[in-house]
């Protein structure tokens, strides 16, 4: 139905900045929410930030003035601008595409996960 392709993530110092992006493709005429989550070793996964197709975008707390989601709808992909990066930033980045209407205009309410990308911040 819909597939994710994450790119970006990498190795940086502390105070660093990298760019994640993700792109959708599949029989997509629109997605409702697309965005990105993390897991550190030995923790759950957690939001890092959801931009909806309306309403506000949401960040955690722990990411905010620091992350910068946005999206190219036109083009189906997501980024994630991360700056000042730091060691506890460090884990797997997961890109999520929560919901969307294929081409038929058919609605679909799953959730869909790419596969990942490591993110280190280390001196």
């Amino acid at each position: 139905q819909l597939q994710l392709v994450e790119s970006g993530g990498g190795l940086v110092q502390p105070g660093g900045s990298l760019r994640l992006s993700c792109e959708a493709s599949g029989p997509i005429f629109s997605i409702f929410a697309m965005g990105w989550y993390r897991q550190a070793p030995g923790k759950e996964r957690e939001l890092v930030a959801l931009k909806p197709n309306s309403g506000s975008t949401n960040y955690a707390d722990a990411v905010r003035d620091r992350f910068f989601i946005s999206r190219d709808n036109a083009k189906n992909t997501v980024y994630l601008q991360m700056n000042n990066l730091k060691s506890e930033d460090t884990a797997v980045y997961y890109c999520l595409a929560r919901g969307f209407l294929d081409s038929e205009r058919r609605a679909y309410e799953n959730d869909f996960w790419g596969q990942g990308t490591q993110v280190t911040v280390s001196s």
